[in-house]
């Protein structure tokens, strides 16, 4: 069981926004791993505001 105020609970609490940009956020992250430093900061912004835009369905 999870205790009150662990992750679940605060995944369940975030708007669909939020969440949609934090996996996209994280798959634009794995994806740009291969390249160094700069790669997973740029892929995880790309990839946040692609989910982020989905969610707001203007994508």
């Amino acid at each position: 069981m999870s205790e009150p105020g662990g992750i679940k609970d605060y995944w369940n609490g975030l708007s669909p926004e939020a969440r949609r940009a934090a996996q996209w956020g994280a798959v634009g992250a794995l994806i740009a791993i291969p390249v160094p430093f700069v790669g997973p900061i740029i892929g995880g912004v790309v990839g946040g505001g692609l989910g982020y835009a989905k969610a707001k369905g203007k994508i």
